[in-house]
């Protein structure tokens, strides 16, 4: 038995890597690699160069993310640990060896003992079920990171294009508030305008310079926040961004069964369901070895000097006179009924951020259609309206000026909205599918079984 039991105790050959490679897949449409030769590395490395080399698209800002954030790398090490951990509760603990020799009057008494621990021994499946349950849950913690890694990229890349692209058009801007200024100040030097205008106009100037220096700040450093999470440096972090964001789908989605769909997919979810099942296990365990956790039994060898050698066996064990396990199974009990309550709060919680989610998808696909269907097109026709109007001498050029001012609100509100849109979308998927935003701090409740089976 110690034998079949020790020959289960082997390392995997992914180690869970391709667990929670599929996992991101499904919810990401991207697998996770990590270099394990030099070879591996040197093709991760030519995909990233290829699709650096590229202008990037959110996938492949997905991807980048993927296969070169070394956070990621370091949160999937803990897979290492935990499956060392399986493997640890596989194997039988060592056995004891005790010496001692004795010698007075002429005689010489030496004892030699060797002790195996057959608690240990005889629960070795349940703790190897409890670690091989946390070992799951391991790959849904390193998963739940990758899949939030992929859903915090998509949300940069799409600030940071529309950052840009805010900052582009702030610098058009600046530009017509310079020649207006410049106007005005030529008009007044005449005579045909007046010191109050002319103060207005070198006023609107001086605030479009101060506004194109916030935007285009903003545009570095959401362009930074994206090279972040795709963990680039150098001259790598010279990629390529599109000019503007991509354009509205014809039609919204529905809600349709978002919620049984996140009940089905989501990572948390699923997390809490395993630590309440290893806490369970763990509680038939404390259980088992409540009353008598401590028994040795094993071989021993005694020897006298001018007397025949003795041999024999010893067992050891604990008695419960004192401590008949009640608290410990007490304990084990009330964390199996904290870790039952914890799941269903995820449960709730999850259903309520698919709903809310959705509700943000689709108001800010309602705001962004209106401002791209009525908003700007109404916004053009005054513009058209009013250049008619300068063109008859029926309006002078600072009035053109002053209505095209009054667009600038317009077009950033509209940059805004088409942004806003694509990342509620991007909050909808990760409510759906991923994690909803819930912090890896829900994995804690997965260290819940081995202070349940703790001694």
């Amino acid at each position: 038995m110690v034998l079949a039991l020790s020959g289960c105790a082997t390392f995997s050959k992914d180690g869970g890597l391709d667990a929670v490679s599929a996992l991101t897949a499904e919810r990401t449409g991207q697998d996770v690699r990590l270099p394990k030769a030099n070879a591996d590395g040197a093709a991760i490395q030519d995909e990233l160069n290829q699709l650096l080399k590229q202008p990037l698209s959110p996938d492949s800002a997905v991807r980048i993310a993927l296969i070169n954030n070394r956070g990621l790398r370091a949160s999937l090490a803990e897979l290492g640990v935990a499956e060392t951990d399986l493997v640890q509760a596989g194997r039988m603990a060592n056995p004891g060896f005790s010496f001692s020799r004795m010698s007075g009057g002429g005689e010489t008494e030496i004892e030699r003992s060797v002790m195996f621990d057959l608690v240990g021994l005889l629960t070795i499946p349940i703790r190897r079920d409890i670690e091989s349950r946390r070992f799951e849950s391991a790959k849904l913690v390193a998963a739940t990171e990758a899949v939030r890694l992929a859903a915090d990229t998509r949300k940069a890349w799409f600030n940071a294009v529309a950052a840009g692209q805010s900052a582009r058009y702030a610098e058009q801007v600046r530009e017509a508030a310079e020649a207006s200024a410049e106007l005005a100040q030529r008009m007044a030097k005449v005579g045909n305008f007046s010191a109050l205008d002319k103060a207005r106009e070198q006023a609107f100037s001086a605030e479009a310079a101060t506004q194109l220096a916030r935007a285009r700040h903003n545009a570095t450093a959401a362009r930074e926040q994206l090279a972040r999470l795709m963990g680039v440096w150098g001259e790598n972090t010279a990629f390529q961004l599109p000019d503007r964001l991509p354009d509205l789908p014809a039609a919204p989605r529905e809600a349709g069964n978002i919620e049984s769909l996140a009940m089905q997919q989501r990572l948390d979810v699923r997390m809490a369901k395993l630590s309440t099942e290893s806490t369970a296990r763990a509680l038939g365990l404390s259980k088992a070895t409540g009353v008598i956790n401590v028994l040795d039994a094993g071989y021993v060898n005694s020897s006298k000097s001018g007397s025949p050698r003795e041999n024999g066996y010893e067992i050891e064990l604990s008695l419960p006179i004192f401590d008949w396990g009640g608290a410990r199974v007490a304990k084990a009990e009330a964390i199996y009924m904290q870790s039952v309550h914890r799941t269903a709060n995820t449960a709730t919680l999850a259903r309520s951020q698919v709903r809310e989610a959705y509700s943000a998808y689709r108001t800010t696909y309602d705001v962004a259609r209106q401002h791209r269907d009525e908003l700007v097109p109404l916004r053009k026709k005054i513009s058209e309206e009013t250049l008619l109007r300068y063109n008859g001498m029926l309006m002078s050029v600072f009035e053109l000026l002053a209505d095209a001012r009054a667009q600038i609100a317009g077009v950033n509100a509209a940059i805004d909205a088409q942004r806003d849109y694509w990342i509620a979308e991007t909050d909808l998927q990760a409510a759906i599918s991923g994690t909803g935003g819930s912090s890896i701090s829900t994995a804690s409740t997965a260290a819940s079984p081995e202070a349940a089976a703790e001694h």
